[in-house]
């Protein structure tokens, strides 16, 4: 089940590899997310000190009046990934210039899990080789 969607991302960017992350939320956080009131449209991922963080999240609070008067609804966010996926995420940043975003946050066995992907931007040839192929296909449908 899927709480929340980078729906913009496919159109965007080039998907070329993608990631399971866990990710380290406090506990009114976890039934904001499962009633629906996470945006990951605009985030994105940095590492630091080998540490991955979702940035730029927006995760409503669960019950406004309950919530700690701190709490910043865009706050950074710890992903849980393992040392060799860190590691090759790191490897490809630096050498190909991509960057990193996330694609869904969803439920898997209980847990909240972020599906992040390594991407690369698309140019606007690509957007308009795109359109290009919709038209002719749109013709060749209405030919036939």
């Amino acid at each position: 089940m899927s709480y929340a969607a980078n729906k913009n991302a496919t159109r965007q960017y080039e998907i070329l590899k993608k990631y399971t992350a866990g990710v380290q939320l406090l506990g009114f956080e976890v039934k904001a997310v499962r009633t629906g009131k996470a945006q990951i449209t605009g985030a994105h991922i940095t590492i630091q000190d080998n540490e991955v963080f979702l940035l730029n999240a927006h995760i409503a609070p669960y019950q406004p009046f309950n919530t700690p008067a701190s709490y910043d609804p865009s706050r950074k966010r710890k992903l849980l990934l393992q040392k060799n996926e860190i590691r090759d995420i790191q490897h490809n940043l630096a050498s190909k210039g991509l960057t990193v975003i996330p694609l869904t946050v969803y439920n898997k066995h209980n847990n909240i899990k972020v599906e992040i992907a390594l991407v690369k931007g698309k140019k606007k040839y690509d957007h308009r080789q795109k359109i290009r192929t919709k038209d002719t296909r749109r013709e060749i449908g209405r030919n036939i």
